[in-house]
């Protein structure tokens, strides 16, 4: 069956760098639209990031501006998201999702058909 992977997780103290991969099982990401969300213990799934099909365009939630990239490699078939200056607040389980990015703002949940099944990410404070 068609499906997202993500792997990449793991615990980092306060401060430190992580980096999320998106990949597609059954199918090519390249030319796809892809997101990332995070859920924390007890809040709602929020949208992080996403990156548009074609031009590569992205947009991010404000809590991570100027501290998270979502970027695209073609040659790998990756989405990627480079996680800089973690907070113990960035503490969740990270999903990668298709196939949308909107124009602005961060990805809304509804639009995504396709998810990853999650990797989970660990900042102590």
């Amino acid at each position: 069956q068609v499906q997202l992977v993500e792997s990449g997780g793991g615990l980092v103290q306060a401060g430190g760098s992580l980096r999320l991969s998106c990949t597609g099982i059954g199918f090519t990401l390249d030319y796809y639209a892809i997101a990332w969300f995070r859920q924390a213990p007890g809040k709602e799934r929020e949208g992080v990031a996403c990156i548009s099909d074609r031009d590569d365009r992205t947009n991010y939630a404000d809590s991570v501006k100027g501290r998270f990239t979502i970027s695209r490699s073609i040659a790998n078939h990756t989405v990627y998201l480079q996680m800089n200056s973690l907070k113990p607040e960035d503490t969740a389980e990270y999903y990668c999702a298709g196939d949308y990015c909107s124009d602005s703002g961060p990805p809304a949940i509804n639009e995504y058909d396709y998810w990853g099944q999650g990797t989970q990410v660990m900042v102590p404070s």
